[in-house]
């Protein structure tokens, strides 16, 4: 794994997220947050795509998404517990990670790291790395997520084993914090392609790149929203509110979708946005 990148290091956020830490009292917050509920209740949203008849698969490919962990302070470890269960349940064939691992230092994503290597879907585990991580050491990460049987995707296509061989996952770079390259994404990629990234804004760097199905996180689905899930406050990025939460048709593109992923940023709270795993089946 190369070395970390810190593309927008800041001294200032890591005093922000220090001082976050002290007031959140070293996790205990968090961890009264998850016992009383309010981390929300992590649950499983079905999906299916269906391909044209050209690039049909010869059988479904059962896919997991997980995004937005945030492993640190601000959230309880036993809501990846609760998500591995998931997992192991629905047997997906591939797992995505969508990025945002940690916040605060690299080396939270430890807790991650244990779980995913006990995690092994048979055709494969592969990640890209979010905003959150590229503002830490990112090469630690990714060390540790090697280490776990994890391949993180960083502007390039990786091949899905037979009988999936026509199908490549093609991973992006964050669009801010990252130096996302649409054309080394998609370079070498079969004719099936999936689009690994970590902020809807993705889609502003494709270039005319071609996708049949795309998954990104970062939103939060808001993580505090009104009733009717309405976010309150979104993060960066200019297609982070319209591409909030749910499946989106893309115009000339295949669909995007976008999980309110698993974590709390920041807030050891959510309201009216709970964790999820997404569960796609492509035919």
């Amino acid at each position: 794994m190369s070395a970390p990148r810190h593309k927008h290091y800041s001294r200032r956020q890591h005093l922000i997220e220090a001082c976050v830490g002290a007031a959140l009292l070293r996790g205990r917050v968090a961890a009264l947050s998850y016992r009383i509920g309010l981390h929300g209740k992590l649950g499983v949203t079905h999906h299916t795509v269906a391909l044209p008849p050209e690039r049909r698969l010869p059988k479904p490919l059962k896919i997991a998404f997980a995004s937005d962990f945030h492993a640190g302070v601000s959230t309880y470890p036993a809501i990846f517990d609760d998500l591995f269960v998931r997992i192991a349940i629905e047997q997906p064939d591939v797992l995505l990670l969508g990025g945002d691992y940690v916040t605060g230092p690299a080396a939270h994503a430890e807790v991650l790291a244990t779980r995913l290597a006990q995690c092994r879907p048979p055709l494969g585990k592969f990640g890209v790395f979010g905003n959150h991580d590229l503002s830490t050491d990112d090469g630690q990460i990714g060390r540790l997520f090697a280490a776990a049987g994890v391949q993180m995707l960083v502007n390039r296509a990786q091949a899905l084993p037979a009988p999936f061989g026509n199908v490549s996952v093609c991973g992006m770079d964050d669009p801010w914090a990252g130096e996302p390259d649409a054309a080394a994404t998609f370079a070498g990629a079969a004719p099936v392609r999936i689009l690994l990234m970590h902020a809807p804004d993705g889609l502003l760097m494709l270039h005319r790149q071609r996708y049949d199905i795309a998954f990104a996180g970062h939103t939060h689905g808001g993580q505090i929203a009104l009733s009717d899930g309405t976010p309150i406050v979104m993060p960066q990025g200019p297609l982070s509110r319209p591409y909030y939460y749910g499946r989106f048709p893309v115009r000339a593109n295949g669909d995007l979708i976008v999980s309110r992923g698993v974590g709390c940023g920041m807030i050891p709270v959510r309201i009216n946005a709970d964790p999820e795993l997404v569960i796609c089946t492509v035919q």
